[in-house]
């Protein structure tokens, strides 16, 4: 459902060091104190810019004012790493209200809401995106353990339960597998179409680790097939269609047509801010190693690249560049990861484009020390509960 616009190894060199030192940016920042708010200028910017007083999360996307259910994802997990309390409440009010009729606990949130055709306001597209489900659970069940908010925990346990019986498919050869939404990606004659960026690692294993159900645990090796399967030259696609009988296949439907653009560059963010130690992350750098390579040799990453072929468009925005810090440090590519802090250097983010601002506070965030995660996806903010 995202429209073209979305951890974590420790620098263990001395030039890793050195690199740190060169970007203040970069450096550690003290834990608050008290369970007090903990500064992120980005944060800050990022509200006065994009989150209106209702507490939504308002695109730059068709001339402003549309909202995605995952832009509210990632505001409410940017609000709990910020410890920032009200601001949270106030994106889980509106995202209920408006996304969910009311009431979250009956249906998942719609992806799309803003002005329709006859100039009302409200959901324009009822179906759902798993992805933003993922984070909002994640996101839920993160605050109420930090915050030791009971009712958080357990509306994050009857979303997830709703993401497993409405947005998965117990796919051949695949077992039980995340689907983009609840309708329209199971294919005629046994195929699917599935979309890898919508599959986190770090929150397959966090459900997995919860008690929520033991499907999550077969999720977490579906959702791995996925991100390897459909990226056999190390470069992942936006979309890919799974075959029961072919396995992985290039989606010819769809406008990308076997690229990895907008979407897949969460694929990369999401693999760097994984915890060292936590299960398959160094098969799936392995298998994304080609990226990292591409980056150092071209001193960016492609706005848009062929999974197969490897011929790219050109240079991407510097969004992209700060969605690669993360996982060029996990790569351990030094040289790759200075390039792309001298680009954001060079060519700073656009303040008004919404997905840059998303991918830098992930990702910027993520290398700054504003958070990071457990090999079980538990999340470590630097304040302390």
């Amino acid at each position: 459902m995202t429209k073209p616009v979305h951890r974590r190894a420790a620098l263990q060199t001395c030039a890793s060091a050195a690199l740190l030192a060169c970007f203040p940016g970069a450096q550690a920042q003290p834990a608050a104190a008290g369970g007090g708010r903990t500064a992120w200028p980005a944060w800050d910017t990022f509200k006065a810019q994009f989150i209106n007083e209702g507490g939504r999360v308002v695109s730059d996307d068709d001339g402003g004012g549309q909202t995605y259910s995952e832009g509210q994802s990632y505001a409410l997990f940017f609000a709990l790493v910020a410890n920032d309390r009200p601001m949270f409440d106030k994106l889980l009010r509106w995202t209920e209200n408006n996304l969910c009729e009311g009431d979250m606990t009956a249906r998942l949130p719609a992806w799309l809401w803003g002005r329709r055709p006859d100039g009302s306001w409200g959901v324009i597209d009822s179906n759902a995106a798993s992805d933003a489900d993922l984070w909002i659970a994640y996101a839920l069940g993160e605050a109420g353990r930090l915050w030791n908010e009971r009712s958080y925990r357990a509306l994050s346990a009857l979303l997830a339960a709703r993401v497993l019986r409405e947005e998965t498919a117990d796919i051949p050869g695949m077992g039980p597998t995340l689907l983009p939404a609840p309708k329209g990606f199971v294919q005629p004659n046994g195929r699917w179409r599935l979309n890898p960026s919508y599959m986190p690692m770090h929150l397959m294993h966090w459900l997995a680790a919860s008690d929520y159900d033991p499907q999550w645990k077969k999720l977490v090796d579906s959702s791995l097939k996925v991100i390897r399967g459909s990226s056999p030259k190390g470069f992942t696609p936006d979309w890919t269609v799974y075959d029961a009988k072919q396995g992985f296949l290039v989606d010819t439907e769809g406008k990308e047509k076997g690229q990895g653009t907008y979407n897949a560059i969460r694929v990369y963010l999401w693999a760097g801010v994984m915890h060292a130690d936590a299960p398959g992350r160094k098969a799936l750098l392995d298998t994304l190693a080609p990226m990292a390579r591409y980056v150092r040799e071209q001193g960016y990453p492609p706005e848009s690249i062929d999974i197969l072929t490897g011929q790219a468009s050109g240079p991407a925005p510097s969004g992209f560049s700060a969605a690669m810090l993360p996982f060029l440090r996990a790569m351990g590519d030094d040289k790759a990861l200075q390039s792309q802090r001298m680009r954001l250097e060079a060519r700073p983010l656009r303040p008004k484009a919404y997905y840059e601002q998303v991918l830098a506070l992930f990702g910027q965030g993520a290398f700054e020390g504003q958070y990071r995660f457990t090999a079980t996806g538990q999340l470590l903010a630097r304040w302390k509960p």
